[in-house]
Parts: structure tokens; sequence; C-alpha cells
């Protein structure tokens, strides 16, 4: 399986603008730039790098952790997974990822709390993204209601 996406980049690093499309078209020509990647902390003026890496491992995790419970015989009624990618200067100049922090809450029927965090983290040690992303620190909270 290969999947793609490209990017398109017009000027310079700071006055400059992008734009991202994925071969599924969930984006199609999304704008991106330097303002929405590094000084606007709402996020709304367009995506970044470190926003879609983060909608990847919290959808990769939560799938792999779905699969995991389903073998368990004990399937989820909802999973909801959210992760902070978190971007901090480095020595020398420029940025680096340092840190991806899910955080889990989950909806399951017949899970007792000792299983729950063992599928859970044998999830997010085993996903994909969390294998690729193996340089920086991940953690996980999780909620079981």
């Amino acid at each position: 399986m290969k999947r793609h996406a490209t990017a398109h980049w017009s000027g310079d690093l700071t006055d400059g603008k992008g734009s991202l499309t994925t071969q599924s078209g969930a984006l199609s020509d999304h704008g991106y730039s330097f303002k929405a990647r590094f000084e606007d902390e709402d996020g709304k003026s367009g995506t970044n790098p470190e926003e879609l890496l983060a909608a990847a491992h919290a959808g990769c995790f939560t799938m792999q952790l779905s699969h995991l419970l389903a073998q368990n015989g004990t399937p989820a009624t909802d999973l909801d997974t959210k992760c902070i990618v978190t971007v901090e200067p480095k020595d020398g100049g420029g940025f680096r990822i340092t840190r991806s922090a899910l955080t889990l809450t989950a909806a399951i029927d017949g899970i007792d709390a000792d299983a729950f965090e063992a599928l859970a983290e044998k999830a997010k040690t085993g996903c994909p993204m969390s294998v690729a992303l193996g340089a920086i620190e991940i953690t996980l909270g999780t909620q079981l209601q």
C-alpha cells in the first residue's frame, strides 16, 4: 500500500504561501503558511504539517486500538482520541518535533481497567504512526467511561 500527498509553495518562508492536496481529496489545494504554522495559536488561518501529523497519529492509534479491542472480544462503543504534537526550537536554530501526546476517552462494555490499559498501551506502541515517530516521546492518557 502506498499513499501520497503533494505540497506546493510560492515565495519565501515567512511571506510565502502553499497548498496541500491529498490522494483522497480530503485536502484539495488546502492552504498553509508560516503564520498558520508558527504564529496562529488558534489554528484558524490554515493547516500545518504538525496538525496533520497529530490527526494522522490520533487516527492510526484509534484504529489500532479498535482492532485490538475487537480481537479481545470487547469491541468499543466509542473511542475519542486527541493528539497534541509539540514543536520546540532546537539548538542552533530551527525547530523540531519533540512529543506526540495522545489522550483517549473510551466507552467499552465488558472490559476491566487493567485489560483496557494494556491494550491501549499496545496500540500506542504498535500503530504504524507510533513506530514511524520512534524518535520522539509518545505519551498516552486514558479515561475509560
